[in-house]
């Protein structure tokens, strides 16, 4: 169990890497690219053990912030939509926004994680 939070951030840095990849064809590429390279980075840094609390805080808060910005409309309409063409290709802007609520909601909360395991280590 103790190693459970190095395998946890490796984990999550690869699956961060994964995202940034998927994310080159996007119509805006630099921003989301560069934003899960930062989270993998940070996972990475999280798993050598280093949890640099205000950095990882002004990301947090902007992913909450522009998590908020984007939210969609009707999470349910979404999924119903995604459901029924049955594949992922991005035909809509409500779409396209949607998965980059989730996206951001998903870096805050494992970052999260991190901070909450600077701030025990700090205490």
């Amino acid at each position: 169990m103790k190693n459970f939070p190095k395998y946890f951030f490796i984990f999550w840095s690869v699956v961060f890497l994964l995202f940034a990849y998927w994310q080159v064809n996007d119509p805006d590429p630099q921003i989301w690219v560069s934003l899960y390279i930062l989270a993998a980075i940070f996972c990475g840094l999280a798993a050598r053990g280093k949890h640099p609390l205000i950095p990882l805080g002004i990301i947090i808060v902007a992913c909450i912030v522009g998590a908020v910005y984007f939210y969609p409309t009707s999470v349910s309409k979404w999924v119903n939509y995604e459901m029924e063409n049955k594949d992922l290709t991005m035909k809509t802007q409500d779409s396209e926004e949607a998965r980059e609520t989730f996206g951001l909601l998903i870096i805050a909360a494992i970052l999260s994680v991190s901070a909450y395991f600077g701030w025990k280590n700090k205490i």
